[in-house]
Formats: structure tokens, C-alpha cells, sequence
């Protein structure tokens, strides 16, 4: 048989779902080379089709819903975002027929806004003034005053969240550092993602240190984190089953985008120099030490949709 360029190449996918998920791992080489021995991966999630690492959430919670008979049709899913989970669910829901509403902080990049309203989500705004708490609070009271209409998804209590990491991205780190993962280091926004990868890779190796991010300041500028002492803590979140958590100055989280920008070629959001800022801080430690380290950190998205005037987040 003759082997053509087309037919070694990757099969046909059934639809864009089938496209969630399996995202690179790349080693940071040069910002870290003053650590030997220490090995620095990120995880890029803005490879996902909705160019970000909440595609594996809404997928999951959109799917655990609909077999449950949560979500039917004729239902609309509503959910509040500060962005990515709000495109995850918008090109998901196109793609099903599913009706999509989302509440966000009038304050979020233009991008974001144009991305959603591109999929045809409706978009409900909150005061900017409130915070992301805001958002939260005006959409579980929209979904509760309709509650035969709306599908209230509160990625921020459901467990199909952390579910999604556990059955997908802790399985993928494992693999792709094949086994020799020492460290998992990811921003704390809902929590699904430390909370579901690390349960995974502490399952598999109970000596994986499980390291949250967090802004070290309650006025930040790290898109979709939270600064956890003056949040509403979301349900999914359960720090006791962390390492440690860090809180990253939004000065030191810029700077590590800038660098990752600069000397890796990446072009990341700045919640993945804040996860990046937090790897660099426990690669220092185990230097100082004289130990080895594998240390792997997800990095959500890309810059693109932060082009427009930055905010401060409260």
C-alpha cells in the first residue's frame, strides 16, 4: 500500500469537542537556566479550541448535565465569567444548539466580549464596581427567579469542574513527563483545575507537591484569579488538600509574561506569569537545597484576547 502525506496524518475529528484537550507540554529553557537541574514545563492550554484551559470545564459540565437530564433543549444555560469559561461556553453551545447566557463584569477586555458575542451568547453586564462576586450574585438570581428556563451551570460550586481536570489534564501531565512530575503549579480562579489535576497526580505519586497561585494584592490585574481572603470562596476549593499556596505581586507576574514573551517565544496571558512566577519561586527553593525538580505549570491561555486597555480586577 502507498502511504500518501495526507494518510499519516492525524484522523478526522467528529466535531470541535473532540479537539478539547491533549495540549502541549513545552519546557521553559532559558528563563530558567540559572536553575540546573531543575526542570520548568507549561502546560499550554490556549491550544484548546476556545483558546483556553476553561474548554475542558464547560465541556465537561455541559456533558455531565445534559446525560443527567439538568440541561435539556429549550433550556438556556446561563453561567457568570470573567471571560474564557464565557467563550468556552459560548462556541460549545453553538456548536449543540444550546442557548447561551452570560454575566460578566462590564470591565472585561473587548476581546472577550466580541469572542462571546461572535458565538451568538447573549451577554448580561455587571457593575464592574462590584467585582467578579458581583457577577456572581446577579446571575444566581437571574437563574433563580426563571428556574424552568435557565440551566444555572455555577462553574464555581459544580463538581464536574475539578471532574474535568481529574479525567483529563492530571492524566496528561502524567504521561507527557512520564511519571517524573514533582511539582503542579496552577492559578487558583474557580479552583477546578488544581483541584482536579492534583488529585489525579497525587493519586498517582501522594509525593507531588499541589501548589495554588493567587494575587498577592485584592486589587490586582490577573485576569480570571482570585485574590482567595476577601472572595467568595467557591465551593470546589478545598485548600487543605494543597502543598502550599503562593500569592504573586501583579508586578512579578507581569514581569515573568514579559520575559516568557521575550526570551521562550510565548505569547501568554498574565495569569500565566503569575503560574510561571509561582514555578520559579519553588524551582529556586529546591536549587537552594540541591535538589532535583520537575515542575509543571499551566499556563491557561494566550495574550491575544487581552489587547485592550488593562483593568484592575477587584
Amino acid at each position: 500500500m502507498i502511504v500518501t502525506r495526507a494518510s499519516r496524518g492525524p484522523r478526522p475529528l467528529a466535531d470541535m469537542t473532540a479537539a478539547v484537550g491533549n495540549t502541549p507540554l513545552v519546557r521553559i529553557r532559558h528563563v530558567a537556566r540559572e536553575l540546573p537541574g531543575i526542570e520548568i514545563y507549561a502546560k499550554l492550554e490556549g491550544f484548546n479550541p476556545g483558546g483556553s484551559v476553561k474548554d475542558r470545564t464547560a465541556l465537561q459540565i455541559i456533558r455531565d448535565a445534559m446525560d443527567a437530564g439538568r440541561l435539556v433543549r429549550g433550556q438556556t444555560l446561563i453561567d457568570s465569567t470573567s471571560g474564557n469559561t464565557g467563550i468556552a461556553y459560548a462556541w460549545i453551545g453553538a456548536l449543540l444548539g444550546l442557548r447561551v447566557t452570560l454575566v460578566m463584569q462590564d470591565s472585561v477586555s473587548e476581546p472577550r466580549k466580541q469572542l462571546t458575542r461572535a458565538y451568538g451568547a447573549k451577554q448580561i453586564f455587571s457593575d464592574p464596581a462590584h467585582g467578579s462576586e458581583g457577577a456572581i450574585r446577579m446571575c444566581a438570581e437571574i437563574a433563580a427567579a426563571s428556574p424552568a428556563d435557565y440551566f444555572y451551570a455555577d462553574q464555581y460550586s459544580n463538581e464536574s469542574n475539578p471532574k474535568a481536570h481529574f479525567l483529563t489534564t492530571g492524566p496528561e501531565i502524567w504521561e507527557q513527563t512520564q511519571g517524573r512530575i514533582t511539582h503542579f503549579v496552577a492559578g487558583i480562579g474557580t479552583g477546578g483545575t488544581i483541584m482536579g489535576g492534583g488529585r489525579y497526580l497525587r493519586g498517582m505519586n501522594p509525593k507531588i507537591g499541589i501548589v495554588a497561585v493567587e494575587p498577592a494584592e485584592s486589587k490586582h490585574s490577573f485576569d480570571g484569579l482570585k485574590h482567595m481572603p476577601t472572595s467568595i470562596i467557591p465551593a470546589i476549593y478545598k485548600e487543605a488538600e494543597l502543598a502550599e499556596k503562593l500569592s504573586i505581586k501583579s508586578d512579578d507576574g507581569w514581569a515573568a509574561t514579559e520575559r516568557l514573551g521575550h526570551e521562550e517565544g510565548l505569547f501568554v496571558g498574565h495569569s500565566c506569569g503569575a503560574a510561571f512566577a509561582g514555578a520559579l519561586t519553588i524551582a529556586r527553593r529546591l536549587h537552594a537545597r540541591g535538589e532535583a525538580g520537575v515542575i509543571v505549570a499551566i499556563f491557561p491561555d494566550f495574550r491575544e484576547r487581552y489587547f485592550s486597555a488593562p483593568s484592575v480586577i477587584v
